[in-house]
């Protein structure tokens, strides 16, 4: 099996996130609200992908040594570089989460709820009953406990899955048609942020992921059937959040006829 295989596999998950009736509920800044006030948890446990697979791709430990694999550390670093430590729209030096939450409140969405959940995070311990404790969704903790079950593997073949596949694709182009529609100067940090996005994800981001799966599995025929089982489990964590998100979406509509 190989990336190609991979990639052709998840295609009917893939189809039904594109197809996703929520990108035709996404019409107004009410709605925005809505979507980041529940996708911001995913925004927050990508990073904690990133940096699972910066702990077993990278030599994050004293006394250092040289890892076994430079190019996958070499990317690893670079991502963790953009998204820890990137400019936002007023050049001042801001984790891609934090530059999310500075938009959410751009827009009017709550960010008490995320803030008061890392107040309580406190190592992996515990994560999941911290989860469990979280005043949200199924749909919002369960995909939480599926990112911290895949760091939990401590395999960075897996870990790599669902930090490649996992991720949503079209979100982006439907913000950026309602800021259109707003005028961009009332979003400033939105836009900032959208575009952001989907500048690194496309050009730098996307590719090497996918190359970087290919390193991670090489001929290894069980690392290759992991990659796809994780890589479903992750796209289907999204419809799952997805479908919980419209069905929100679709109460407000309903309440405000």
């Amino acid at each position: 099996m190989k990336i190609e295989e991979i990639e052709s596999a998840l295609v009917p998950l893939k189809e039904q996130l594109r197809q996703h009736e929520l990108y035709t509920q996404l019409t107004s800044i009410a709605d925005v609200r809505i979507f980041m006030e529940n996708h911001v948890y995913a925004v927050w446990d990508f990073m904690s992908l990133l940096k699972g697979l910066q702990n077993q791709l990278t030599c994050t430990t004293i006394p250092w040594k040289p890892v076994e694999n430079t190019n996958t550390a070499r990317f690893i670093n670079e991502i963790v570089a953009e998204e820890e430590s990137d400019q936002n729209e007023k050049g001042q030096y801001k984790s891609h989460f934090e530059m999310y939450t500075d938009a959410m409140e751009e827009v009017g969405a709550n960010t008490l709820p995320i803030r008061e959940f890392l107040e309580q995070v406190s190592g992996m311990e515990r994560i999941e009953e911290t989860i469990d404790a979280l005043q949200e969704s199924h749909a919002v903790k369960d995909f939480l406990q599926f990112t911290f079950h895949v760091l939990k593997t401590n395999e960075s073949h897996k870990i790599a899955a669902a930090f490649t596949f996992g991720r949503e694709e079209l979100i982006p182009d439907m913000f950026l048609k309602i800021i259109d529609r707003a005028g961009e100067e009332a979003y400033p940090k939105l836009g900032y942020y959208l575009k952001r996005h989907i500048e690194l994800d496309g050009d730098d981001h996307g590719p090497l992921s996918l190359k970087m799966i290919q390193e991670l599995c090489g001929d290894d025929g069980k690392k290759w059937k992991d990659v796809l089982q994780y890589s479903q489990e992750a796209l289907q964590q999204r419809i799952n959040l997805w479908d919980f998100i419209a069905s929100k979406i679709k109460e407000q509509s309903l309440a405000t006829v």
